[in-house]
């Protein structure tokens, strides 16, 4: 049984649309992840600036742990996928595929692609449509 997976990603929210010969199948998550503001200048590129607080580091860790977690949960959604499809906006969809591409095992044939905010039924729309192109 052939299953494809489409998902539109972004550092907040993940939309998981599964298609096999039975239908498709749509999940959501939530990443959990806050965006750090940091309390002075943008972050200085020396290791320590008055403006930069040791505070800051802490965010930053906290962020990219929720982020590691956020992005384990859906690879384990993914898995048993002969073909994935990856959109959206920013950095999210690159970051994902490059830890697919870590994954020991199989891997499948992954599309990344760029794609602004979209309701549930385009994102469902756009993977169906893929999934029939390429076949």
């Amino acid at each position: 049984m052939t299953r494809s997976v489409g998902l539109w990603i972004d550092h907040k929210n993940a939309v998981i649309v599964s298609v096999d010969e039975k239908g498709e199948t749509i999940r959501k998550l939530e990443s959990g992840a806050q965006h750090v503001v940091y309390r002075g200048a943008p972050r200085p590129k020396t290791t320590y600036s008055a403006q930069y607080n040791q505070g800051d580091d802490q965010l930053d860790k906290q962020y990219l742990l929720y982020l590691k977690k956020y992005y384990e949960k859906v690879i384990a959604l993914l898995r048993g996928a002969t073909g994935i499809l990856i959109f959206g906006p920013g950095e999210a969809k690159v970051e994902l595929k490059s830890r697919l591409a870590r994954q020991k095992g199989s891997s499948p044939q992954v599309q990344v692609e760029p794609a602004d905010k979209m309701t549930d039924r385009q994102i469902v729309a756009r993977v169906r449509r893929y999934f029939q192109q390429a076949r």
